[in-house]
């Protein structure tokens, strides 16, 4: 290493949502000749070492999570524990700081990133370390619901309240659903692990930080980003667009085949993340829409809640009537592959913003059906803001929607006479050319490494 290069740690929070951002931010640093620590638990570190590029730079230190009462025995990430249990994760999370403090005292690094854990800033300065909170959702979302100005609102804030935006905000546009507004609301009073209101942790994860860290373009978020520093008063710094390294291993022959039997950009794909478990009637009313569209489909989801199986799940007949060009699956699926398969033509997501990432670089139309968190505001700007996509219409007060909403939305962004459609497509195209600029992603992560040598006191070469 040279003198420029700088020891980095990480320690983020306990998702793979999370964890795996922070492995594709470690990648492109240590490409860069950066040192990375990164801290993990055991059966994380055994999904994400087949995506170390640099193991000679990045190295896995196992942190144990302590059991916390309440959670399934060897619980150490979100995927072990049911969403209700999620706190708890927190609260194993919280608990594992001693081991922290062992371990940067020990190794001294020049920086630590870190997400949900609140405390690692005031531990960080005690052994002259800086401390960076990396999101890994929208800069738009911490805009909306976490700067000073929307904190000292107060926790008893009214749904009404947020339903618009807070004093300052970028784009007035930007407006709440009410049942969207009063999720918000009712988040602000929810406790997150250890006893601490989930908004304050977040409030301190971001006000005690060195410096901002997140994984977006200005070109997309520019004013969002500039309205956080000018709120919270320190360095912003952008890793810029989230370009992932396909696999080498390729797109799955049953795919192949199975994709290849229909004409380009006619497919439907259906993907609402690895964690997303949908309400039974959620689930039955968007496969209901997608058989109403009358195109082939591919649905990769989980169970609906209180279900084993998808098959269980689903509504009567309904194999029968799709069978030849629906596939309703419910295994791990390669979505950057399948993203790029010339007969997807339409993606229905559900706003997650590696998701939309991995979109916005081809060429499908979105569907937008955001249903959690940062999910709403990233979709509503995608549909409002940068209008690369179509949101289905929800019900006002319950936020559902229904199979006739969903096949509206498809038909829209599959109907290429449409004007809507026709705004879409450019606007999508316009921003996929960005992204896509050769050597773009390349000078965000040299002025991103630039910005954290600052920081730390190092001149960069």
């Amino acid at each position: 290493m040279d003198s420029s290069s700088l020891n980095i740690a990480m320690y983020p929070w306990l998702a793979l949502g999370h964890q795996t951002p922070f492995m594709h931010l470690a990648n492109k640093l240590a490409k860069k000749g950066h040192k990375i620590t990164y801290f993990i638990n055991r059966k994380s570190q055994a999904k994400l070492e087949p995506f170390n590029l640099h193991p000679n730079l990045i190295t896995f230190v196992t942190i144990n999570i302590p059991h916390v009462e309440g959670l399934p025995p060897n619980a150490e990430s979100t995927s072990d524990a049911a969403y209700h249990l999620i706190p708890h994760i927190m609260t194993a999370m919280d608990l594992t700081q001693p081991d922290m403090e062992t371990h940067l005292n020990n190794l001294k690094p020049d920086i630590i990133f870190y997400d949900f854990t609140h405390w690692m800033p005031a531990l960080a300065r005690r052994f002259g370390i800086k401390a960076v909170q990396y999101c890994v959702s929208s800069s738009s979302l911490v805009a909306y619901t976490l700067t000073p100005s929307r904190y000292h609102q107060g926790a008893n804030i009214t749904e009404i309240d947020m339903m618009k935006p807070p004093p300052g905000y970028p784009d007035s546009s930007m407006k709440l659903h009410l049942h969207e507004a009063r999720a918000y609301a009712a988040k602000r009073k929810e406790i997150f692990g250890s006893n601490v209101l989930f908004y304050d942790r977040q409030q301190i994860s971001l006000s005690e930080a060195d410096a901002l860290g997140y994984r977006t373009c200005r070109e997309i978020e520019g004013p969002y980003l500039d309205y956080i520093e000018k709120e919270f008063k320190k360095p912003v710094l952008v890793t810029g667009p989230v370009i992932l390294e396909l696999p080498k291993s390729g797109l799955d022959e049953k795919w192949v085949s199975w994709l290849g039997g229909f004409k380009p950009g006619s497919v439907v794909y259906c993907c609402f993340g690895s964690e997303c478990t949908m309400k039974p009637e959620q689930f039955i009313e968007l496969v209901l829409g997608l058989e109403l569209t009358g195109l082939p489909f591919l649905a990769a989801l989980r169970p609906p809640i209180g279900f084993d199986s998808l098959e269980a799940a689903l509504p009567e007949g309904f194999e029968t009537r799709v069978q030849g060009r629906g596939i309703v699956y419910g295994g791990w699926i390669q979505q950057q592959l399948i993203l790029q398969h010339p007969s997807v033509g339409c993606f229905i997501t559900h706003c997650g913003f590696g998701s939309l990432s991995e979109a916005l670089g081809n060429e499908c139309q979105l569907v937008l059906i955001p249903n959690v968190g940062d999910q709403i505001v990233v979709g509503r700007m995608m549909a409002n803001n940068l209008q690369v996509g179509v949101e289905v219409e929800k019900g006002e007060e319950t936020g559902f929607y229904t199979k006739d909403s969903v096949r509206k939305a498809v038909s829209i962004v599959m109907d290429n006479e449409n004007e809507t459609s026709k705004k879409i497509r450019a606007n999508h195209a316009r921003i996929r050319e960005m992204l896509l600029t050769k050597d773009l992603e390349s000078s965000y992560i040299d002025n991103f490494c630039k910005k954290l040598q600052e920081i730390v006191g190092k001149k960069s070469p």
